[in-house]
């Protein structure tokens, strides 16, 4: 495969999981179209998404939650720092998390979702996108377990109240004074899958396994999926979480704000991450240890001062 695959989900799932399979093993990407979420439910959430942002400062930041390794609400512009870089990432966002039934015992993991009362909608757009993404996940889920050898349901147990996460992500015009930052610097993800739509938008770059960058361009509407570090480490690196950024746009593209929604398809906090058996093998002979979703999950946000 010298390409990413861009692959619909209404193909058939044999076909499905081999294409997005190779591209998966080879780039840990690949451009998904059909993916069945309707355009009002994304024009909407892109709505309230543009409203919440264009709020004052001072509102925004009522919404920051102190002390929740920011699960939900409000992460100000200037706090995420990816692991290993020197500077802080050039965004701020949101958080969306599952909505749990009161008293379920994983309420100790997911804290409740908080709702901005001055945008009219917000959570009703954001709950149905939500559902969306989940519904696009499982499928993409089928597809690749049918890839690894395993029933299509084989996901569907472990991502069962999963700590999925959907992020409404705001790029603003890129200061002047930046000093070496850059929009998103260079990280792997460290859940499952991620979903993301607003990719169209120039910025979004993949390293290589040469070591170069590459620049993801999807057609209007498609969405980028990208494996992360749970699956990467389920699968013992048979299938990649590869490195990725989002660079500022040159000239005057960087003075225009840009947008975009990654869902975050989390396991379920309670799921030991242990390396499949097939995947242990002479290339591969020291997979790393068994871990709860949660704990590594933890044990990422530490890393990029989120936690």
């Amino acid at each position: 495969m010298t390409d990413i695959a861009s692959v619909s989900l209404e193909e058939p799932l044999a076909d499905l999981a081999q294409r997005l399979g190779a591209s998966f093993e080879e780039f840990g990407f690949a451009i998904v179209r059909d993916h069945g979420i309707s355009d009002d439910h994304i024009a909407r959430a892109w709505e309230v998404t543009r409203k919440f942002f264009a709020l004052p400062e001072e509102v925004k930041r009522a919404y920051h939650l102190q002390g929740k390794a920011g699960a939900r609400g409000y992460t100000p512009f200037g706090v995420e720092q990816a692991k290993d870089a020197h500077v802080r990432d050039l965004k701020e966002f949101w958080h969306v998390g599952r909505t749990l039934e009161p008293g379920d015992p994983l309420e100790a993991f997911m804290p409740p979702n908080v709702w901005p009362d001055e945008v009219a909608g917000f959570r009703q757009a954001l709950e149905v996108l939500y559902a969306d993404f989940e519904a696009s996940g499982a499928r993409i889920l089928q597809a690749i377990a049918v890839y690894l050898g395993e029933d299509r349901d084989f996901f569907a147990p472990t991502v069962d109240k999963g700590n999925s996460v959907m992020r409404l992500l705001h790029y603003p015009p890129v200061p002047a004074d930046a000093q070496g930052a850059i929009r998103a610097a260079a990280h792997e993800d460290i859940n499952t899958i991620t979903l993301l739509l607003g990719a169209e938008e120039s910025g979004l770059e993949l390293k290589t396994r040469s070591g170069e960058w590459l620049a993801i361009a999807p057609p209007e509407g498609a969405m980028v999926v990208n494996i992360g570090d749970m699956l990467q480490r389920l699968t013992n690196g048979h299938l990649r979480s590869t490195t990725h950024r989002v660079v500022n746009p040159s000239g005057g593209a960087g003075q225009r704000p840009r947008y975009s929604m990654p869902f975050f398809l989390h396991f379920r906090p309670d799921y030991l991450i242990e390396p499949m058996a097939q995947f242990i093998d002479d290339a591969h002979p020291n997979p790393p240890a068994p871990i709860t979703a949660e704990d590594y999950l933890q044990e990422r946000l530490r890393e990029i001062k989120l936690a």
